[in-house]
């Protein structure tokens, strides 16, 4: 239970998996929304093999890769931030319950949702610092352990992203009809990205 609910505050409390998903709710409806869910979520398997095996071992004794991997995120960071404040299509209602995204659309999403948790060092922190904890030194099945308390992580994350984002897609009809809010919104989740990476770069 203790690991359930500092998952759960980890994963509601606002990061860039969670503005993404926002991001794709108010632009393009809830089945956009979900699939950033998805992305993000998948974006977590990577940290939590990296757990599992003892490679986030080598992140923590060697700076050079950590660092390099941080830096990674940052660049990534600002760029969805300078691609958000360059995009000047307009936001329709077509769709806006998720029945008009392209396979490709889709699966771009899903890709951008995966390099974003992929590049966050903090999910690696997370998993190194806080999994082990919960698995017993003398643990005698302890890959399995860490691998089901993984799982549940990655549910509560989809669980919880998907619920901001079916949020926003409430909203997107009202964002919709006010065209000054669409620039406003873009250039806010443009601005809050670039802040994210910035935070990230100093940490």
């Amino acid at each position: 239970m203790e690991f359930l609910l500092t998952s759960l505050v980890v994963c509601v409390t606002p990061g860039t998996g969670v503005l993404f998903t926002v991001a794709a709710g108010l632009s393009r409806g809830t089945r956009a929304a979900v699939v950033a869910a998805v992305g993000c979520t998948l974006g977590v398997v990577p940290h939590l093999v990296a757990a599992v095996t003892g490679l986030a071992a080598l992140l923590n004794t060697s700076a050079v890769a950590f660092q390099t991997l941080k830096y990674l995120g940052v660049v990534y960071l600002l760029y969805m931030a300078w691609s958000t404040l360059r995009d000047k299509s307009e936001l329709t209602a077509e769709g806006a319950d998720g029945g008009a995204d392209e396979p490709r659309s889709a699966g771009r999403t899903i890709l951008t949702g995966v390099l974003i948790n992929i590049l966050n060092p903090k999910l690696t922190l997370f998993f190194f610092a806080f999994l082990p904890q919960f698995v017993a030194a003398d643990e005698p099945y302890a890959f399995l352990r860490m691998t089901e308390l993984g799982a549940y992580f990655m549910v509560i994350t989809f669980v919880v992203f998907a619920a901001y984002g079916r949020f926003a897609a409430a909203m997107r009809s009202r964002v919709i009809a006010r065209p000054h809010v669409v620039r406003w919104m873009r250039r806010t989740f443009a601005a809050a990205f670039a802040a994210l990476g910035a935070r990230l770069a100093f940490l």
